[in-house]
């Protein structure tokens, strides 16, 4: 098996369209649909369905997609023991992370990290869930508590803390609750309970056990939203309310506190890009870290 036509092969999964390849390759569309020919020729099956609009892979190709990337990260590694740590950055990252960590903290700075690796792709999908990298829902995924099962690469990305805010407008309507039972009587913004995809987002438990939300929202972003709108009182990421200039604490000495967490396949382990897309976002947290604790 020819690695030029695997690494033609990763160029063109990676894009979804054999343009795109050939523009990233720096070769001419028609030799690398040959390359492409050749290696399923080589193989004796069909990678890939080709489309007027793009490619997609047969299941025979997200099964050679897999080892592929296996034989790239083998190459890599061994570039990297003999000296050839000048690989080029590119392809594509998908970043799986929560909705608050990636849509206030990352989505505002990733754009750094493309202007540094210009060949570099980034895909951010910041919602609220857990990703399975195993079948590779993400490349990296940024969790809440440290991943326990599978073959995973992890490190602790930040500690982050959390507390009770309201907006001051619905402060200065119904008062600032001094006690635990004066908060009952507000309103209180909550996660919808049964899609709390992990039980570090449970919350409310360390405040009081029975939070009774009159508002449940399953988005952290929707969450700080409601509560600056004045609908009632919620447990806020101090990081993005500090931020808010209508909203206030409320109760300070109640502070909760979680980490953040990187992830990935530890197949994945000697990709650059991977390298370089997790050393960036220790980096950016790093020259943040203040905002976190």
């Amino acid at each position: 098996m020819d690695w030029d036509n695997v690494r033609i092969f990763l160029a063109v999964a990676r894009e979804g369209q054999l343009l795109a390849a050939s523009r990233r390759l720096g070769l001419n569309h028609a030799t690398l649909g040959r390359r492409i020919n050749a290696l399923e020729d080589s193989l004796r099956t069909r990678l890939l369905i080709r489309k007027p609009n793009g490619c997609e892979l047969t299941a025979e190709g997200h099964a050679f997609l897999e080892s592929a990337e296996r034989i790239e990260a083998e190459m890599l590694a061994a570039q990297a023991r003999t000296g050839q740590v000048n690989a080029p950055i590119e392809g594509t990252v998908r970043i799986g992370a929560p909705d608050g960590f990636g849509v206030s903290f990352l989505a505002p700075r990733l754009g750094q990290l493309t202007q540094r690796h210009p060949n570099l792709r980034i895909q951010l999908v910041p919602v609220p869930r857990a990703f399975s990298l195993s079948q590779r829902e993400a490349d990296i995924a940024i969790t809440v508590e440290r991943p326990a099962q599978g073959r995973l690469v992890c490190s602790k990305l930040t500690d982050y803390t959390l507390g009770l805010y309201a907006s001051r407008d619905y402060l200065a309507r119904n008062g600032e609750p001094a006690t635990l039972e004066q908060l009952r009587l507000h309103p209180r913004i909550g996660y919808v309970e049964d899609l709390i995809f992990s039980p570090q987002l449970n919350f409310t438990g360390e405040v009081m056990r029975d939070w009774d939300a009159s508002f449940e929202i399953s988005s952290a972003i929707g969450q700080t939203e409601a509560v600056r709108t004045g609908a009632g009182i919620g447990i806020l990421h101090d990081y993005i309310a500090r931020r808010v200039p209508e909203l206030a604490r409320v109760l300070p000495d109640i502070t909760i506190r979680r980490a953040y967490w990187t992830s990935y396949h530890e197949s994945l382990r000697d990709l650059m890009r991977i390298r370089a897309v997790v050393s960036f976002l220790q980096e950016a947290v790093g020259e943040a870290r203040s905002i976190f604790t």
